[in-house]
């Protein structure tokens, strides 16, 4: 299939730039993957859409304020992002952090950079495949230096400055484990109160974790999407988890594409269908012609085009039914991407 295949246009109007005021008053579009009908639903009705004995699976990683502001010592303001904070894959020797720096130009190596309003300082130490090194001088981990200077790094598309909010709404509400530099927003929706309602339906919910990386928004260059290959993102799935889905007796309902990809790992390293807990590394690429073998419905966002998040959507419901949806969608003037609406593909 070629990139192509997987554009559309978008009004720049309907591109969320922040959040709405409450999580679950977001819209919801849901489609019937046997019959290609489409619902027009809030948020919170989602609990409407589930049965008792269904698994509902959570991505509980934590987005960690990735993106620093600084300057160089020669001039010139620099964006960093922080790209290796995730566990297993610190540096082992010295304290140098894959980041992408903005603008570029000019970062070369040996050049420094002031961050924290001149608390602490990197120096760029080499460059790989147009990413940049940097290896930082100060007294704490980079970790405690980013609760305190750091921002939440959003997309790119948010046409504004990391505000206050931004903190806990670009957060799910179940975020515990740190390594993620964009959120699982279809999680973004859910509030405490709506899992307790869940719950109470007799719905098992459980949790995994897949640290979202920069592999995940890579651009796909290559004309044909087969060629195209993801960077690696670190995965973990709990015994709990494995005991229910081992035991399942309803549906398995991925909520966000990350969720969906932990679960298809899991199941294509499985022997002889037997799961296991499980943590490492995922590079799985989800495209239409992909046969599911454990997620049966999906909750997720709506994606931007030529991604590989779009992909995994077409994989899971048709790509002529997924564009009818988001068509339907931009008629309705739902919001698109982050911050914006959600779909439930059932």
């Amino acid at each position: 299939m070629r990139i192509s295949d997987f554009d559309y246009n978008l009004p720049k109007e309907l591109i969320a730039q922040s959040p709405i005021k409450e999580r679950d008053g977001s819209r919801l579009l849901v489609l019937h993957r046997d019959t290609g009908r489409i619902e027009h639903r809030i948020f919170r009705d989602i609990v409407n859409y589930l049965s008792p004995n269904d698994t509902l699976i959570l991505n509980n990683t934590k987005v960690l304020p990735a993106r620093l502001a600084g300057r160089k010592e020669t001039g010139g303001k620099v964006d960093a992002l922080i790209l290796n904070l995730v566990t297993g894959h610190r540096p082992q020797v010295g304290n140098e952090y894959e980041a992408l720096l903005k603008p570029v130009r000019g970062c070369r190596i040996g050049n420094r950079i002031v961050f924290g309003g001149g608390e602490f300082c990197a120096e760029i130490t080499r460059i790989e495949n147009g990413r940049r090194f940097l290896r930082f001088d100060a007294k704490d981990d980079l970790e405690k230096l980013l609760d305190r200077s750091g921002q939440m790094p959003l997309p790119p598309y948010m046409k504004r400055e990391p505000a206050d909010y931004d903190m806990e709404r670009y957060q799910t509400v179940y975020a515990s484990k740190k390594g993620a530099i964009a959120a699982p927003t279809a999680g973004l929706h859910f509030t405490k109160n709506l899992l307790r309602e869940i719950s109470k339906k007799g719905v098992d919910i459980e949790y995994v974790t897949l640290h979202v990386g920069y592999g995940t928004f890579k651009p796909v260059s290559a004309g044909n999407i087969k060629e195209h290959k993801m960077e690696k993102e670190y995965f973990e799935i709990e015994n709990k988890a494995i005991e229910r889905l081992s035991n399942k007796k309803g549906r398995v309902v991925a909520v966000g594409t990350t969720s969906a990809r932990v679960l298809e790992t899991i199941q294509l390293k499985a022997e002889s269908c037997q799961l296991s807990a499980e943590r490492g590394w995922t590079d799985l690429f989800i495209y239409p012609g992909y046969k599911f073998k454990l997620v049966e419905c999906l909750l997720t966002n709506f994606h931007l085009p030529k991604t590989t998040l779009l992909m995994l959507v077409a994989a899971f419901c048709g790509r002529g039914l997924m564009f009818k949806a988001y068509e339907e969608a931009i008629k309705e003037k739902y919001r698109f991407y982050s911050y914006g609406d959600a779909m439930l593909i059932i």
